[in-house]
């Protein structure tokens, strides 16, 4: 997989968002609208909002081959949002785990639902991936909503999953595939057995 220097072909546009990969010059700009947001964010969220903090951030993002960072934008450029893909596993797994967040004054206007779809849409395209997590407290519900409304499905709960505000919290896992998923096709009751075809 290319290293984060070489992700310029993953930038999309739609009808309200753009998505392009993080870079460092985004620092000044990122922790302004992270420092706006920290009411949106907390106790869910906590970006950099200093410039150590961005720095140590966009180093782990932009050089672990490992991890793809994406910004939401509006079409003037302003920043909107990030998403990061995270755990990027190739082989027959093929499986990235999601992160987002928008800052306070995009909120509510749909740019993170296209921003999103877009990266998804990279991902399942250029990065060649087949699955895509997301893993979310079962109380962030703006995060929950954004996850269904972009295709993901519920696919389990995880107690003690990730160490968030100084605790073990507990996550739903939602999912996708790049392809639907199949399902056996289930015999009604009363239909009596059969192979259901």
């Amino acid at each position: 997989m290319p290293t984060g220097h070489h992700h310029e072909e993953l930038s999309a546009a739609g009808d309200r968002a753009v998505i392009r990969p993080l870079a460092r010059e985004d620092g000044e700009e990122f922790t302004a609208r992270a420092r706006e947001s920290r009411a949106l964010h907390h106790p869910w969220l906590f970006p950099p909002t200093t410039p150590e903090a961005w720095a140590e951030y966009a180093d782990r993002v932009i050089e672990d081959p490992a991890r793809r960072g994406f910004l939401v934008c509006e079409p003037d450029g302003s920043l909107a949002g990030y998403i990061t893909i995270s755990n990027i596993v190739a082989g027959a797994f093929r499986n990235g785990t999601l992160g987002y967040g928008a800052f306070a004054h995009a909120a509510g206007r749909g740019l993170m639902s296209e921003g999103l779809a877009l990266v998804v849409a990279q991902a399942f395209g250029p990065l060649g991936l087949h699955r895509l997590e997301i893993n979310v407290q079962p109380r962030n519900t703006a995060s929950i909503a954004l996850a269904r409304r972009t295709g993901f499905r519920l696919e389990g709960y995880s107690p003690d999953f990730l160490h968030v505000d100084g605790a073990w919290r507990d996550h739903e896992r939602w999912a996708r595939t790049a392809a639907p998923v199949r399902r056996e096709t289930a015999v009604p009751a009363g239909r009596g057995g059969g192979s259901g075809g």
